[in-house]
Order: C-alpha cells, then structure tokens, then sequence
C-alpha cells in the first residue's frame, strides 16, 4: 500500500538519512524512531507529500505520491507538530471545516460525540483560543475518530500534551484503525505500544542511516 524507495533528505551539507525505505501493507503499523534532529519529522513530511526528498520517491499503491498529489491527499490524515487548530473558530467548528476541506462527510452531532471521547465534554462551542495546549491537541486528533474510512494516518508525536485517559483513547483508536486494514505511521517520544499484528520499527541514526525491523 504504502512504499518509499531509496529515500534520502538532506538539509543544507547535512545527509539526515540516505538509502532508506520500506513497505506497509493495510494493517501494518511503522513507528519513526530517533533522536531529535534525526529526520523524523521530515521523512513523515516526505511521506505526506510536503517535502520533497533529496532521492527517491514515496508509493502508494503502486504510483508515485507527486503524481497522485490530490488523489493521495484525500486518502491520508496528517496530524503534526502544529494542531492547525484556528483560534477564532469553537471546537466543533474547526473539526467540521478540517473534515469538509478532506473530503470527509460528518454531522454536527458526531462532532460533538467525538470530542466529548477525547475528554472535550464542554468545550464543543468554545472558541479553540480559550483552550489550553493539551485541548487543542485533542481538538486536532478528534480528526482520527471522524476518519476511520481514511486508509493512512500519519502522526507526528501524538502523545504530546496528553492525559493518561486521553494516551488510552489514542492507543485503541489507533490499534482498532490498523486492525480495520488501515496503515499508520507515526513518531513518539512516549512508551505508549500500540497493539498491531504486524508492527515495524525505523530507527533514523545520527550518522544517516537507519535500522528497520519487526517487533
């Protein structure tokens, strides 16, 4: 489903990773380890289609992602550092609009049912500038409970700002999406395992390479 073929990113004189790649078929999940500043945040860029690599090129389904651009666009969440949340817009409005713009049909009330189970019980109608850092990152991840027919989730250190209730919450959405078929990627700094039945793990190294294996 999900292929990236000798993929190298550099930034300014500095290789970040050179020769990497993998693939993900529906139902496997890859985990993006390293230290900060290995690449980890750009290779899910470089996945998503919002960097280009220095070599190589990212697959899904067979066809090169530059080439799908929109196509592959609507058939993937991203979720990153920045919760892309609008200030001036409530809760429930930023989720609606986030979701008419990928495509994805959702009511009110399922809005509403969805930020309540990410402990946002209250804050539906609240405009997103009164909440707090770890509000506006349920907010953000409230897109995954309205995109279960999405086929790629990419997640760039989901866990951050998060209660323990609301690691729980992602930790089984997340495993229940990978069970449904769907592929995910992600980064993470917290030791929250995600149960998969086929989980990989990349780990990008100081000195550009990588290791990849199965857990």
């Amino acid at each position: 489903m999900l292929e990236a073929v000798d993929l190298q990113c550099a930034r300014g004189e500095r290789t970040l990773f050179s020769g990497l790649g993998f693939t993900l078929r529906g139902g496997e999940l890859l985990r993006i380890a390293g230290a900060n500043g290995s690449g980890k945040t750009s290779l899910l860029r470089i996945v998503c289609g919002l960097l280009a690599p220095t070599r190589g090129e990212v697959r899904w389904r067979g066809d090169d992602t530059r080439r799908l651009r929109e196509e592959f666009w609507r058939q993937l969440v991203y979720i990153g550092h920045a919760n892309a949340v609008k200030d001036d817009l409530t809760a429930a409005e930023n989720l609606m609009v986030a979701c008419t713009l990928a495509g994805v049909k959702v009511s009110g009330d399922r809005v509403c049912t969805a930020l309540r189970r990410l402990g946002l019980a209250g804050c539906e109608s609240l405009p997103a500038r009164v909440l707090s850092q770890g509000q506006r990152r349920r907010v953000a991840l409230t897109r995954l409970a309205l995109s279960e027919a999405v086929p790629l989730w990419v997640l760039d250190e989901p866990f951050t700002a998060l209660d323990a209730a609301a690691v729980e919450y992602l930790q089984e959405m997340t495993a229940q999406h990978v069970a449904r078929g769907a592929t995910v990627v992600y980064t993470t700094h917290y030791e929250a395992p995600i149960a998969a039945a086929v989980s990989l793990r990349i780990d990008l190294g100081a000195a550009a390479g990588e290791s990849t294996g199965r857990e």
